[in-house]
């Protein structure tokens, strides 16, 4: 049987998997904040989310694991302008198929939140990546020094186009992740401007979350 490691920052990146997977089953896994395996499709998985940025991805990938290989996975921002919200990007060494459209293409990480259009505009000239993460690069070390294929499958949640509601970088821990009770007052505090947008973008995150599910639930590797 075959193991896949999943690796994301948010347990909700997951959910447009955990809703066609059937039964998923909390396991214990050190530096995790959101930790299950499902029997899927004939091959075990394992879905974990340690939270943002590559030092809560070494964290949660400290203690390496006999499995087949390891996709990163959740939302992106992206590069190319010709992406839309929901696009399915693909970056890495497994092999797939799968009957729903997706774009293969390199995947720049920063450990940083890409807010504005002007910047993701600049990575797309100076990297000529064509979307941004920020685990990606971190996940695939550990897949090299565990010596098993990687893989990147992210969804869009924001175009090139266009700015984030709020600068999410003042709002990280030390180790990176996010203070979500600063940013919701934050938000708040902006109620006819900031808050509506940081409304539509939580939409767009939970569409791309079920586009995400729905386009593994139909690949092959």
């Amino acid at each position: 049987m075959r193991t896949w490691l999943l690796a994301a920052a948010e347990r909700r990146e997951f959910d447009g998997v955990l809703k066609r997977c059937g039964s998923a089953a909390s396991i214990a896994w050190p530096g995790a904040k959101f930790a299950a395996q499902a029997m899927w499709k004939g091959d075990r998985w394992w879905m974990v989310a340690g939270g943002a940025g590559p030092r809560l991805v070494r964290r949660m990938l400290e203690q390496e694991r006999e499995v087949t290989g390891i996709i990163s996975t959740g939302y992106c921002g992206a590069l190319d302008p010709a992406l839309r919200q929901g696009d399915i990007v693909v970056w890495g060494d497994t092999l797939l198929e799968s009957p729903h459209p997706f774009v293969r293409g390199g995947i720049h990480s920063e450990d940083r939140v890409v807010v504005s259009a002007t910047e993701k505009r600049w990575l797309r000239e100076s990297t000529g990546a064509i979307a941004v993460e920020m685990e990606a690069a971190a996940v695939r070390e550990k897949a090299a020094e565990w010596q098993v294929p990687f893989t990147c499958i992210r969804v869009v949640s924001d175009t090139a186009d266009r700015d984030l509601p709020l600068d999410f970088n003042r709002y990280r821990t030390p180790d990176g992740d996010f203070y979500r009770t600063r940013i919701a007052l934050a938000a708040l505090k902006h109620p006819f401007t900031t808050l509506p947008r940081l409304i539509e973008f939580d939409r767009h995150c939970r569409m791309a979350s079920e586009a995400l599910g729905e386009f593994l639930a139909d690949c092959r590797f």
